[in-house]
């Protein structure tokens, strides 16, 4: 793979040394070319002419293969709370039910559950240990009352790495549904919602997928869409959606019943344009690539003499690396590295965190290194 040709598509390296994708990435060259031709079109022609939304039903088909879906399991939404959301608000609660899930997820997936409390559902979490949420602690707290495991597939404070086909294996074998928010590994780790039986996935493009902010894809496993009620509903959300005049309620027989009104059409076509980049190059091979650069950084770190929190075990890695400075402070640091040298990380939960990605080199993962203070 000629990495060095793939940076053209990001023009940010001429500004940046980033290693945040974690948080808000650049667009790529496609993606953000991709929403200049709609808004061009738009600008020219309003709708006409431009099957707006037969490419979208092409995005989906994409969106799809990047998780191993089928296209009627896949629609768009806003962002990842709103399908955490749908999901928590949409299935059928008892008093008494409970939903598992760690103690270091990202709000998103925390606070719809932790509403689920006025309708007596418990939120259970597993602690993380040293960095990771062992699986063990998972299942752990799943009981003959647990109807929701809710789980990232990467931390995005320590960049832990779910074992998703363990877990959702118990999951199908407790009756349990597997729920996870893949918005730290969607694009730079693979996922099989087959095979690792997880039955709802939610995720935006802004992060690792290198697209706008705005869309997202929400998966429902189809077997399941008659059972998660949707929660928002308009005149998309019906299979007669073009039939103004004639009121029947009758939802869509796939994914889109979850739809309520007009897509973001902008942000539909750089998702797709970021997708196409990301399946040109194959995922597998995202994945070896970040690792790759990843594990350089965790030996010049650790050389350097920062405690490196981010699990590093076999299939525990991801593309984020958090780290710890026993003597300097962490905000000074970061300020300091983007201040002065333009290397852009974050620091989150106490920690400082880099997030390569594939465009990334060693040789920008050797300067991050430099130019941190010693110990």
């Amino acid at each position: 793979m000629d990495w060095e040709a793939i940076r053209d598509e990001f023009p940010i390296t001429r500004n940046f040394n980033f290693q945040n994708h974690a948080a808000v990435a650049p667009l790529s060259r496609r993606a953000a070319e991709a929403m200049r031709r709609y808004v061009a079109h738009c600008e020219q022609n309003s709708y006409l002419r431009g099957n707006f939304y037969k490419q979208a039903d092409m995005v989906r088909q994409n969106c799809a293969r990047l998780i191993n879906a089928k296209p009627d399991e896949v629609t768009f939404l806003k962002n990842t709370s709103e399908g955490l959301s749908m999901v928590a608000n949409g299935l059928n609660w008892r008093n008494g039910d409970n939903v598992v899930s760690a103690s270091v997820e990202f709000p998103a997936n925390v606070y719809p559950w932790q509403a689920l409390a006025a309708r007596g559902v418990e939120l259970r979490t597993a602690m993380e240990e040293n960095g990771r949420v062992p699986l063990e602690h998972l299942i752990d707290l799943i009981d003959n009352r647990t109807r929701v495991v809710t789980i990232s597939s990467v931390q995005f404070a320590s960049g832990f790495r779910t074992d998703l086909a363990a877990l959702g294996d118990y999951c199908k074998e407790k009756g349990v549904f597997l729920c996870v928010d893949a918005i730290q590994s969607l694009g730079v780790l693979p996922l099989d919602v087959e095979a690792m039986h997880i039955d709802f996935l939610s995720a935006d493009a802004h992060k690792w997928l290198c697209g706008p902010e705005g869309i997202g894809i929400f998966y429902v496993r189809k077997e399941l869409q008659g059972f998660l009620r949707p929660t928002t509903i308009g005149w998309a959300s019906m299979k007669n959606m073009l039939d103004f005049s004639r009121y029947q309620f009758e939802f869509h027989d796939d994914a889109r019943r979850y739809d309520s009104g007009a897509y973001n059409m902008a942000g539909v076509f750089g998702l797709g344009a970021a997708v196409d980049l990301l399946l040109e190059i194959g995922v597998p091979n995202v994945e070896k690539r970040v690792l790759f650069l990843t594990d350089r950084l965790v030996t010049g770190l650790r050389d350097k003499g920062y405690r490196v929190v981010s699990s590093r075990e076999q299939g525990e890695a991801s593309a984020i690396v958090s780290f710890i400075s026993p003597v300097h402070n962490h905000d000074d640091i970061q300020r300091h590295l983007e201040g002065e040298h333009r290397i852009v990380i974050a620091t989150r939960a106490g920690r400082l965190r880099s997030s390569p990605h594939f465009y990334n080199t060693p040789k920008e993962i050797d300067q991050l290194v430099d130019v941190l203070p010693g110990h």
